[in-house]
């Protein structure tokens, strides 16, 4: 699922926003890399201090709204309101999809939002799944994975969380893709960006409680988790084997991405455990 922008945060000034963050990053990693850095995580002082920042922020904060959200609001209610936004998100999947050229996932995306839209009410009823229409989630990130584009660098965001410096640099788009962001009414556009955000966040109580009981450094397993399901997600569950790092086959093109050479298992089986929790995907993780 793409991340979203806090709420009463103008798309155009996050963008212009991020993109100053971006280059900042840019500017240090070249000084924050050590001969004992993770090869895939040079800027981890750095991401360390924000996913403190973040984990703070969560503990204060977004933790317990999720936790009223969850105990006050009706199962029934909640899963509505998540299928309306997923119905909304997977336009933007079918526009990611045809660029990649997968037509039959493009196919599956639209006809999603035309049934969901119809017969759903607007997506609060996901009719599709039950009509066994696959979903095809994808970003803007995905797509440039998919094509070739190198994930670069780990980065943690402030409040949006785990990231790369590929799908970092594409979250403008996203944004510009996001139909929520983009809502020409600002309070109506705050609102739905908070309802979403906690939504989002309460479906991820559970993970939060399994890192806190299985992972004896946090922010390492969300790292791992983070690379490796955004890997599987643009290999369509089918990712190459892996020569070295667990990233590493993300920079090649997917056409020629199968003709590997030594076949290696990954390290560690983060993504394996959060999906046992019922997460989605780390990308939606927040520490």
């Amino acid at each position: 699922m793409s991340r979203t922008l806090p709420s009463c945060v103008d798309p155009g000034r996050a963008r212009s926003l991020w993109t100053g963050v971006l280059l900042v990053v840019l500017a240090l990693t070249g000084c924050a890399s050590g001969p004992t850095a993770n090869p895939r995580d040079p800027l981890e002082p750095f991401n360390r201090g924000v996913y403190r920042f973040n984990d703070a922020l969560d503990t204060a904060v977004l933790k317990p709204v999720a936790m009223t959200y969850r105990d006050v609001i009706p199962e029934r209610v909640r899963q509505g309101i998540g299928n309306f936004f997923e119905n909304l998100e997977d336009v933007w999947s079918f526009v990611n999809n045809s660029l990649q050229f997968k037509g039959q996932a493009a196919f599956d995306s639209l006809k999603r939002v035309g049934v969901n839209t119809v017969l759903g009410w607007g997506g609060i009823f996901d009719v599709a799944t039950e009509m066994d229409i696959e979903k095809h989630s994808k970003d803007f990130g995905h797509t440039l994975g998919y094509w070739g584009v190198a994930p670069g660098p780990y980065l943690v965001l402030p409040v949006l969380g785990p990231s790369s410096l590929r799908d970092a640099a594409a979250l403008p788009v996203d944004w510009k893709g996001d139909l929520v962001a983009n809502v020409p009414h600002v309070p109506t556009r705050n609102t739905a960006t908070v309802i979403r955000g906690i939504d989002n966040r309460s479906d991820l109580l559970k993970a939060g409680n399994m890192l806190e009981e299985a992972a004896l450094d946090r922010y390492s397993f969300l790292r791992d988790a983070y690379f490796q399901r955004r890997r599987s997600v643009i290999f369509d569950g089918n990712p190459p084997d892996e020569e070295s790092a667990p990233e590493a086959s993300d920079a090649t093109n997917p056409a020629g991405a199968e003709a590997g050479t030594t076949p290696a298992k990954p390290t560690n089986n983060a993504t394996e455990t959060l999906n046992n929790a019922g997460v989605p995907g780390p990308e939606k993780v927040k520490p």
